[in-house]
C-alpha cells in the first residue's frame, strides 16, 4: 500500500522534471536598480492562473497549489488545452490569513504568451482562479539550495534590511496583498545550482523610479 501512494507523487515529480528542462518562457521584466544583495525589476502586465492553499506549512501549500496547477497545464481546462510549464512558480505569502491565525498561500503560474490574452478556464473542482497582473516594480533577493519553511523568513528578512538602506525604505507592503513571495525556478531533482528569489511588491509603480528604462530587459 505504501508502494501505491508513494509511485503517483514520483511520478508527477518525475513530469515536473522533464517540464522545467524545458521551461523558456517566464514573465518580462526590466531592471531599474541594481545593488550586489537585491535588484528592483519592473515587470509588465502579465495573466496568471493562481490556486489558494490553506496549509500552514510553506512546503505543504506549494505542493498543493502546485500539484492543482500542473493539473491545469496537462489539460484539466475547460477547453482541454496543453498549456506549457512556465517558470517561476511562485507562493505568495499572506500573514494571519490561514489557520489559526497561520499564514496562508497563493501559488501562481505564469501562462505563456500563447494564453495571455484568453487563458483556458479551470475544472471547477481545482480551485484556480486568474490572476491579471498590472505592469508594477518589485524587490528581489536571490537564494540559492531549496526553499524550505526553514529558510524562507530569514531570506526575506534579509531583503527587508537591504531595502531599509534603499531608496526604497518605505516603499514596500502597503499597497500589496501579500508580505512577499517565494519564486522557485528549478525542478525538485536539481540539487546544485538552484535559483530562487524572495520577491517584495514596490508601491507606486507609476513612480519615477519605476519607469526608468533599464539596461537589463528580460
Amino acid at each position: 500500500m505504501a508502494n501505491q501512494s508513494i509511485f503517483p507523487s514520483l511520478l508527477l515529480l518525475l513530469l515536473v522534471s522533464r517540464a522545467l528542462v524545458h521551461a523558456i518562457e517566464s514573465p518580462q521584466f526590466t531592471v531599474v536598480h541594481s545593488e550586489s544583495d537585491f535588484e528592483v525589476r519592473l515587470y509588465r502586465d502579465s495573466s496568471w492562473m493562481s490556486a489558494p492553499a490553506r496549509e500552514i506549512s510553506f512546503e505543504k501549500a506549494t505542493k498543493d497549489g502546485f500539484h492543482r496547477l500542473f493539473q491545469y497545464i496537462q489539460g484539466a481546462n475547460l477547453n482541454s488545452s496543453r498549456i506549457a510549464m512556465t517558470a517561476p512558480v511562485l507562493t505568495s505569502i499572506v500573514p494571519g490569513a490561514g489557520p489559526l491565525h497561520s499564514s496562508a498561500y497563493f501559488i501562481g503560474l505564469y501562462l505563456p504568451i500563447k494564453f495571455q490574452t484568453s487563458p483556458p478556464l479551470p475544472l471547477p473542482e481545482l480551485n484556480l482562479h486568474p490572476d491579471k497582473w498590472l505592469s508594477h516594480c518589485i524587490a528581489v533577493r536571490k537564494f540559492s539550495g531549496f526553499a524550505r519553511d526553514s529558510n524562507i523568513v530569514k531570506e526575506a528578512e534579509k531583503l527587508a534590511t537591504s531595502l531599509s538602506r534603499s531608496p526604497w525604505a518605505n516603499s514596500t507592503g502597503s499597497g500589496s496583498a501579500y508580505a512577499y513571495s517565494i519564486a522557485q525556478y528549478n525542478s525538485p531533482f536539481r540539487f546544485i545550482g538552484r535559483v530562487n528569489e524572495v520577491w517584495v511588491d514596490i508601491d507606486g509603480s507609476q513612480t519615477k523610479e519605476c519607469q526608468v528604462s533599464g539596461l537589463e530587459v528580460y
